[in-house]
């Protein structure tokens, strides 16, 4: 019998492989970890993902499914003397599975104690964690280590553990006189935004505060959104799916579909990062939009300038005027494109010699240096431009700058380039 002290979401972790809800990328059949766990054959791995898809349950199922004994270990709160005596217990059983949540918070420490452990297969490691293990995980202990990335939960998943939650009188609500309509589930599964552990414990506050004795209750809807409050809305500023929504947020504006580009500005706004969209807004109007729209850039800091000034909520609607529009902008990024080219090509030839025509001659004596002797001033022609040399002989010939002619600006930029001859 399950502690009904504790959580529900505690009490339904998976016990075995079976049991999991959803993350069939990596348990359905001949998928890499379902054949790993199915021929005993587990190697160390890192197991990561949003909050409440069920790392360390999975981890627990995972263990529990071989005939392997296993120890549960956190990286932050235990400290060496009990790595120390979880390797004590791997020599006296020849091998120990370790489940270690928060893994990417193991100090050098602790690393260094557990490597040659890993190395020798004494221990097995599952690590957890909702950290990008590829920006923060020690290269050398995640070399030793296979990683898969869980996703967040679908909500048919989550209905299926919120129904099964109902009925499971041991370690669930089975015991209660309570019933959960359709659309309470639905609406769970959904605000919890694929956070099985918000959902199931929203469900449980939802029973015990409604549950009578005599009397059979129904979870509505309505009680269903008073114990999950809101809309789980998941944003770390820190983590890694905050850099993905900022790259999807600048590719949607790229790619010209505005409805995208608003929604994933709606869940910058939601997470309060003003910083992050002021900052990607004005690149992509430079390197998005560039020369297609010059006054695009100008557009973009104007509408920065007046959010910073509105402040939150009312800052919203400069922003989406100013997404709206680079959206639908034509888009070019030649200029960016073509200072890249001109880096390579200084990592490529160094620092050239600067021609003399183009050098300093603002002081006594440079004309007896050649400093600018032989330079001509394009002001004084008719057109204002005339042939002359201004890179280095070194890479005289390379061409950097290449129009786009599919928008009109640029377009018009282009055939004005085309009246001169360079260089």
């Amino acid at each position: 019998m399950k502690n009904k002290q504790q959580p529900l979401a505690y009490r339904m972790r998976p016990r075995t492989i079976e049991e999991i809800a959803g993350q069939q990328h990596l348990l359905e059949e001949g998928k890499l970890l379902k054949r790993m766990i199915t021929a005993n054959r587990l190697t160390s791995l890192i197991l990561y993902g949003p909050p409440g898809t069920g790392k360390t349950s999975i981890a627990s199922a995972i263990a529990g499914s071989t005939d392997t004994p296993f120890k549960m270990l956190n990286a932050v709160v235990h400290n060496k003397k009990d790595m120390e005596i979880a390797v004590a217990e791997a020599k006296i059983s020849n091998h120990l599975i370790v489940i270690m949540d928060e893994v990417h918070r193991l100090d050098k420490t602790k690393q260094d104690f557990l490597l040659p452990h890993l190395e020798k297969g004494l221990i097995t490691m599952i690590g957890a964690t909702t950290a990008n293990p590829y920006h923060s995980i020690n290269p050398a202990i995640r070399s030793r280590c296979q990683i898969f990335e869980l996703h967040r939960l679908e909500h048919n998943d989550i209905k299926e553990l919120l129904f099964a939650a109902m009925e499971d009188e041991e370690r669930g609500l089975g015991s209660f006189n309570a019933d959960l309509s359709e659309e309470a589930a639905e609406h769970l599964a959904y605000a919890c935004g694929g956070d099985a552990r918000a959902a199931l414990n929203a469900l449980e506050i939802a029973v015990l505060s409604s549950s009578s004795s005599d009397q059979p209750v129904t979870i509505t809807k309505e009680t269903a959104e008073e114990c999950i409050q809101h809309n789980r809305f998941q944003h770390d500023k820190d983590g890694d799916a905050h850099y993905d929504v900022l790259s999807a947020f600048q590719k949607s504006i790229r790619g010209s579909d505005p409805d995208a580009a608003l929604h994933y500005l709606a869940r910058l706004i939601e997470a309060g990062d003003l910083i992050s969209i002021s900052r990607r807004l004005i690149v992509t109007a430079y390197e998005d939009v560039g020369l297609a729209n010059p006054q695009a850039g100008a557009r973009a800091v104007a509408a920065v300038e007046a959010a910073e000034r509105l402040g939150f909520p009312e800052a919203r609607i400069p922003l989406a005027n100013v997404v709206v529009e680079l959206c639908l902008s034509p888009k070019s990024n030649s200029a960016y494109k073509a200072v890249d080219k001109a880096r390579e090509s200084l990592l490529k030839h160094g620092t050239p010699e600067i021609p003399r025509h183009l050098k300093d001659s603002h002081y006594k004596g440079s004309s007896s240096l050649n400093r600018g002797v032989e330079y001509k001033y394009p002001h004084n022609e008719p057109g204002g431009w005339l042939a002359q040399q201004y890179l280095p002989d070194a890479v005289k010939n390379e061409i950097y700058y290449e129009a786009r002619t599919h928008n009109k600006f640029e377009h018009a930029l282009a055939e004005g380039h085309k009246k001169m001859t360079k260089r």
